[in-house]
């Protein structure tokens, strides 16, 4: 689906002003086939889906390395359950890419991993995820970079769980993350990898954005952000004038989460 307009949200005051979104810009979301839940093997995947929401520019700068994802524990039980993004965490991922850009790691890259299709259950996607992220920053601090990260978790007929992830990842470091990206896959599933399961693409359509236009970069960030945030409940939706939304979900355990060096603690510590 094509988004038709950039919405103006109380954060994108500050792109106004900017460049124009591409017309022809893809932005997209991970595309399955309806899920048969009984049947013992996974799920096929589309070969077309649901197109990406916005343009998005994958580039980066050196990245900021975070210490552990810190997943697990009592927001990741098993009876933990939710349908929707709260106030809180819409006001937490936003304040968190506020922060990623403050200390020079701007969100570069918009990655989605269907993690049904990828044979990982509802219960399991928090984990995943974290393994996901934890597997991306050693990789990125192998190569002297760091990184940030957002991320969210939806749940949804044909698509099942999966996730939404923005992070940072220098231009010159995004060959070798995406050449890596499948073995892990294979590593945290188990299982060989299956096509189309993940999707990894620049915010903004094309690598250095964020340098060589930050102001288009910045249009392209706020949109990409936006429809991460389509699972939100009505008074998110409301509060941060979020004009596109869908069902969430039933999500169990951690619903988004941030790197620690974006996340409330490293805000309040001016952790740069």
């Amino acid at each position: 689906m094509m988004l038709a307009a950039m919405p103006r949200t109380q954060s994108s005051a500050r792109y106004r002003g900017a460049l124009k979104l591409h017309r022809g810009a893809a932005f997209g979301e991970i595309s399955i086939t309806r899920l048969q839940p009984k049947h013992s093997t996974n799920p096929p995947v589309a070969a077309n889906g649901t197109a990406l929401a916005i343009s998005y520019a994958t580039l980066g700068v050196a990245a900021h390395l975070p210490s552990s994802a810190g997943r697990g524990g009592a927001r990741n039980r098993a009876d933990r359950e939710s349908y929707a993004l709260t106030l809180a965490h819409v006001a937490n991922l936003r304040a968190a890419e506020r922060h990623a850009d403050k200390i020079g790691l701007p969100f570069t890259r918009m990655v989605s991993i269907h993690w049904e299709a990828a044979g990982v259950p509802l219960a399991g996607m928090a984990n995943a995820t974290g393994r996901y992220t934890d597997l991306m920053a050693k990789a990125l601090a192998r190569h002297g970079s760091r990184s940030a990260w957002i991320w969210t978790h939806e749940n949804g007929d044909g698509k099942g769980g999966h996730c939404h992830l923005l992070a940072h990842v220098p231009a010159d470091l995004v060959a070798v993350l995406t050449g890596l990206q499948r073995g892990w896959l294979r590593r945290i599933t188990g299982q060989p990898y299956r096509a189309r399961v993940i999707h990894s693409r620049p915010i903004g359509g094309r690598l250095g954005l964020e340098k060589g236009n930050p102001d288009l970069h910045a249009i392209n960030l706020e949109a990409a952000l936006s429809y991460i945030l389509k699972g939100a409940s009505e008074a998110a939706a409301t509060k941060f004038n979020l004009e596109r939304l869908e069902p969430g979900g039933r999500v169990i355990g951690k619903r988004c989460g941030t790197s620690q060096n974006i996340g409330a603690k490293a805000r309040k510590e001016g952790v740069i």
